[in-house]
């Protein structure tokens, strides 16, 4: 019988080895090598202090701001671990709403979401990803046409002419993957660092 289990005991050990331990090790390697910045969670800095990363989102509530799409993440809640409560854009707990097209509660929340931002731009549709979660909630990206649509708000708040808003949307717009993939976007991180930047001149 140890002779049988034997060359299985070593083709384990060595698929391990292999698999579990040396490929990881040397792609995490070459990762390192050839894409130090995005290895390294692709972090944004602001005079040496780590404020998030390009490909997190994070939640911005304050009218001088560009918001990010709508997040389903939650957390155990603090009172009671048998439940959860809402926390936007938590990375720990990446995961959609998962409620469906006949969800009362989706669409309550939706069209409470729609009415609103009608309210603070009735002359333009409201664009989807401003009411809609991504599948992971984490989304740190919206459309060129949410950020437009967001431009007035901010000018208004910012006192930041319009038109140099929207240059600075313009300016931060990411075109498809190799030119095929996905949509274009904004990252709301590196648009709202740039409002920053604009207003403190």
């Amino acid at each position: 019988m140890l002779k049988q289990l034997r060359p299985a005991l070593v083709l384990l050990t060595a698929l391990t080895a292999i698999t579990g331990l040396a490929y990881p090790l040397a792609m995490t390697g070459l990762a390192g090598a050839i894409f130090p910045a995005k290895a390294a969670g692709s972090l944004i800095e602001r005079d040496g202090t780590v404020i998030g990363s390009s490909l997190i989102g994070q939640a911005f509530t304050g009218a001088g701001y560009f918001h990010g799409r709508p997040s389903a993440t939650t957390a155990p809640d603090p009172a009671d671990a048998s439940k959860t409560v809402p926390a936007p854009y938590n990375a720990a707990n990446s995961s959609g709403s998962n409620l469906g097209p006949t969800s009362a509660a989706l669409s309550e929340r939706v069209k409470t979401d729609v009415d609103a931002l009608k309210a603070e731009n009735p002359s333009a549709p409201v664009p989807v990803d401003l009411v809609t979660t991504s599948g992971s909630g984490l989304d740190p990206d919206i459309s060129p046409e949410a950020a437009y649509f967001q431009v007035s708000r901010v000018a208004k708040a910012r006192n930041i002419p319009e038109d140099k808003l929207r240059d600075l949307v313009t300016a931060r717009i990411e075109g498809r993957t190799l030119g095929i993939l996905g949509e274009p976007r904004v990252n709301v991180l590196a648009l709202n660092l740039a409002v920053d930047d604009l207003a403190r001149r």
